[in-house]
């Protein structure tokens, strides 16, 4: 937790000047200023007993308790690593613990609690200084919705015996439309996500856009990897999860692949994993890496490249999984706070700086594991650094990229980078080591530092004299006393 402290002080301080202070919940913020923290309220916390109905801590395929009042208790996890929206999932009435088989839009599930507790959950979160996003299902819901039952000629039955609404009809568009205005009517939430959107009638996603906006300006997203969508605030950049994998489930990993998904990533959702496929730890733990280590790099490109990062509840503890429900376990707030520092760190760096949300992008270098790249805008300059090789790595940035009379200060690493004679700036990394460095105008020694700390050095010197004299007065004492 020191270290925390010590580097989100840093930061602070660092952008006193030139930045706004980290982000809160502002209504003003653009999508893109955004980070996303993605749950399942089941497997969150259990707070409230009296909604376990028939759980079973045992059954992975069962409800296990977890629930609003839960999650509300502990936002504040979420909160202080900097992230600025909770994405809960869906809530509406399901036969299923992911909320995706949906029995009725028009009630909560129970299991998750109250009207009144989701309204709490939702004022806390807005407290905690982060906007609040439910996912609306509709192409695997329960044979047992209601709208199955009534008018069985909006769906078609997928294999494994879920329904798909058919948002080609229009009175199923119509119905859609219906509950999910009312329900952005009835709670002060800041958005939706569609499941499943790239299945989801293109036409009308524009005019449900249209609808629910017209309640409240609230984020309309998507959950699947396409093509932008009228309507849609953001999509999931295509192609961005494998390419985030490969990179850096091992190292020496080619990065060409993932260098030009970044010049095409602003604006879009950006993730190495969703709760619906295999978790990234699998595919570490698949190439006998050491996932910490792994994790803490892939954090460092997530947070600091152009897009919108979603990260998945469980990632701050490298959760495990090939599929679910194993890869929906019940999250553990109780592990080592190592890589939730980590993300606390980085988002603190994102949310203080608008060149690292909002810049311009430069790639300076891509080859078999090493990537250095320049976010920059007007105001700022930094320089991304990733070894994600086996080897030590450097590079020499001309002053034409850095700029002259500059010194580059890592924030992880704690190293200072300064011109050459030769008018270039030398960085260089260890192996699976990432940095990030701010670009300032060249500080030379602190003197003031430096004079601060040998007057420490003299004071401490003094103090050990005055001890050493103590004690060797004292034993003189005490031999005296014997001898008399």
């Amino acid at each position: 937790m020191k270290a925390k402290w010590i580097l989100t002080l840093f930061i602070g301080v660092l952008f006193s000047s030139i930045a706004n202070p980290a982000i809160a919940a502002d209504d003003s913020l653009e999508l893109q200023d955004e980070s996303i923290y993605d749950v399942l309220v089941d497997r969150f916390f259990n707070k409230q007993i009296q909604n376990d109905y028939d759980v079973n801590g045992t059954d992975p395929e069962a409800f296990t308790g977890g629930d609003f009042a839960g999650l509300t208790s502990e936002v504040n996890h979420i909160s202080e690593m900097g992230f600025t929206v909770l994405s809960i999932g869906p809530v509406f009435s399901s036969t299923s613990y992911d909320g995706k088989e949906v029995i009725d839009y028009n009630q909560l599930e129970r299991h998750f609690g109250t009207e009144e507790e989701l309204k709490a959950l939702i004022e806390k979160t807005h407290e905690s200084g982060m906007k609040i996003l439910v996912d609306m299902p509709t192409q695997q819901v329960s044979k047992d919705h209601v709208w199955v039952k009534e008018n069985p000629e909006w769906f078609t039955e997928n294999e494994d015996g879920t329904f798909a609404l058919n948002l080609e009809n229009a009175n199923a568009q119509a119905a859609l439309t219906e509950v999910a205005t009312g329900f952005v009517s009835k709670y002060d939430i800041d958005g939706l996500r569609l499941q499943q959107t790239n299945a989801i009638n293109t036409e009308f996603i524009g005019s449900f856009s249209k609808a629910v906006k017209g309640v409240r300006d609230i984020y309309l997203l998507s959950d699947e990897e396409m093509e932008r969508v009228e309507g849609l605030d953001a999509v999931l950049l295509p192609g961005v999860e494998k390419a985030l994998r490969n990179t850096y489930k091992s190292f020496d990993q080619e990065t060409v692949v993932l260098g030009d998904l970044m010049k095409a990533s602003e604006g879009s959702l950006i993730q190495v994993d969703s709760l619906s496929n295999s978790r990234f730890t699998s595919d570490i733990v698949a190439e006998k890496g050491y996932p910490p280590t792994r994790w803490k790099i892939l954090f460092t490109q997530l947070f600091t490249m152009p897009g919108i990062p979603v990260m998945q509840y469980g990632s701050e503890i490298a959760m495990n999984g090939e599929k679910a429900p194993e890869t929906h376990q019940i999250m553990d707030l109780g592990v080592d706070p190592e890589m939730a520092e980590h993300i606390t760190n980085l988002n603190s760096l994102r949310n203080t700086s608008e060149a690292l949300r909002t810049g311009n992008l430069e790639i300076l270098h891509e080859e078999a594991g090493w990537l250095v790249y320049k976010r920059s805008n007007e105001d700022e300059t930094w320089i991304i650094a990733i070894n994600n090789s086996s080897t030590t790595k450097s590079i020499s940035l001309p002053a034409a990229v850095v700029g002259s009379d500059k010194e580059m200060r890592g924030l992880f690493e704690s190293d200072i980078v300064r011109q050459k004679a030769s008018g270039e700036y030398l960085i260089t990394l260890d192996r699976e080591v990432a940095e990030t460095f701010n670009v300032i105008d060249e500080r030379g020694f602190n003197k003031a530092y430096i004079i601060a700390l040998i007057v420490l050095y003299v004071v401490f010197l003094a103090f050990l004299r005055i001890v050493w004299k103590k004690g060797r007065q004292r034993k003189a004492e005490e031999a005296a006393k014997v001898n008399a």
